[in-house]
């Protein structure tokens, strides 16, 4: 993750980070694009974390957000749906914004993976860093 952040800061002209925040995966991202805007450059890039709906986490603690992120959207699709289908109506409002989806998806089921599959019918540059064997962009 921290080598293609590097790269990314190197090569484009301005980076867009999308993150959810929903897991494991989400912050190992937000760290390596912050751990590289510091080392790189951090003039070109923002880290932007998107949400389903406001939440009372958000609400609790804004000031520390604002801090960390660059940036802080409610996805406006996906909070006037129902919340069981929120985070799936923000992620493919995410894979739309984006010309390169990156994943870990190590399992057929799941947010991750319906949404790994949404990217590919999008057509979609995809890197699953799980590996291969789980649906990447051939």
């Amino acid at each position: 993750m921290e080598a293609l952040v590097h790269t990314l800061l190197l090569e484009k002209e301005y980076v867009e980070f999308l993150v959810g925040r929903d897991g494991d995966f989400d912050q190992i991202v937000s760290s390596a694009v912050k751990r590289q805007k510091r080392i790189v450059r951090d003039d070109n890039s923002s880290l932007i974390w998107i949400l389903p709906y406001p939440t009372a986490e958000l609400r609790n603690n804004m000031e520390n957000f604002e801090t960390y992120y660059d940036e802080i959207e409610i996805c406006g699709s996906a909070a006037s749906s129902h919340p069981k289908g929120a985070f799936q109506i923000r992620n493919r409002q995410m894979v739309k914004r984006s010309d390169l989806v990156v994943f870990y998806v190590d399992h057929t089921g799941g947010g991750a993976y319906q949404t790994m599959r949404y990217a590919q019918k999008e057509k979609k540059n995809i890197l699953n860093l799980a590996g291969e064997g789980y649906g990447e962009k051939e």
